[in-house]
């Protein structure tokens, strides 16, 4: 029966890493393609803050989507939550129209999602809770939106639903948890014995399921780790200058480079896009060739940068449009 829900929960999980890429494309770890893979076992995963967002956020976008795709009638068996529709929702104020209904997501995601987890130690406990904390983060930034009614627009009264936000709003808000992840010091001992279980159970339960949680410290992400799949910043592009940059974008040359022990490498390229592009009857669109010099910035070893003399460099890059 779960068949009907598998594209969905694919493109939910696709939207996750997404999101993922984005909210990291300027720290030093940038979600690589390696820490994306949610099953815990062969080894391969580490029980960080990073793998904690994989997590919540992978879990946020499979429930995202589900909902979604309900709202707008791709499954025969799921429509608008109406459940409080005539309920006095506050002062002024009626629940009714078309809730956007997150407990079918909730709980649709939920049997996909955590059924990934097969284990019933610590690692596994940690998985589940990201995983709940990525569904609560939906919930908790679901939008009221209200139609007035009353004579002539007076808005005696309102009608209200609730609605699923931007996926961009849910991603900084699990960023934000990201920050603020708790650890739990559980991994030495921990094992599989019913009292481990039972202890493990009792920590995670005290905790809010809207934390993000961790057991371990982020290793040192400036640095290549081959055995961790890690590349290191050098290589990495950061950003100076813009005026639309928000204050963690300008600051990224000093997270990515200078932080690191790395110089900024200054590269200028020139870009050739197609422009000015027309529509001549019939039926072809014409485009000119524009050319536009850029300003792009690298980490690289300091010594390699004096070796190139000041850091300058320039070539030509072709993109098509």
């Amino acid at each position: 029966a779960y068949l009907i829900y598998s594209s969905s929960v694919a493109a939910g999980a696709q939207s996750g890493i997404e999101e993922c890429k984005f909210q990291f494309a300027w720290d030093r770890w940038n979600c690589p393609e390696r820490a994306l893979q949610l099953s815990s076992h062969g080894g391969l995963r580490s029980a960080n803050r990073e793998t904690a967002f994989v997590h919540a956020i992978s879990s946020a976008g499979v429930m995202y989507t589900l909902t979604r795709n309900c709202s707008l009638g791709d499954f025969d068996n799921c429509g608008c939550d109406d459940s409080r529709n005539g309920q006095l929702g506050g002062q002024g104020w009626l629940w009714g129209g078309c809730s956007d209904n997150v407990g079918f997501g909730e709980a649709i995601s939920k049997q996909f999602v955590d059924a990934l987890e097969t284990g019933q130690d610590a690692r596994a406990a940690m998985n589940l809770h990201n995983n709940e904390a990525g569904r609560k983060a939906v919930k908790g930034t679901m939008k009221r939106t209200c139609k007035c009614h009353g004579v002539s627009g007076s808005c005696t009264t309102q009608t209200c639903w609730l609605q699923l936000p931007e996926f961009r709003e849910v991603g900084t808000y699990l960023k934000e948890k990201y920050h603020k992840a708790l650890k739990v010091d559980l991994l030495q001992g921990a094992g599989n014995s019913a009292a481990s279980r039972g202890a493990i159970a009792e920590t995670f339960s005290s905790i809010s399921k809207k934390e993000l949680v961790h057991l371990e410290d982020s290793p040192d992400y400036c640095l290549e780790n081959k055995t961790l799949g890690l590349l290191g910043t050098e290589g990495r592009e950061c950003l100076k200058r813009g005026k639309a940059l928000s204050r963690w974008e300008k600051r990224s040359c000093w997270r990515l480079c200078g932080d690191c022990g790395l110089a900024v490498e200054e590269r200028r390229a020139e870009m050739v896009s197609s422009c000015n592009c027309k529509f001549h009857w019939c039926c072809a669109v014409r485009c000119e060739q524009c050319r536009k010099r850029v300003t792009k910035y690298f980490c690289v070893r300091k010594e390699k940068r004096e070796r190139s003399g000041g850091g300058r460099a320039t070539r030509k890059l072709k993109r098509k449009l």
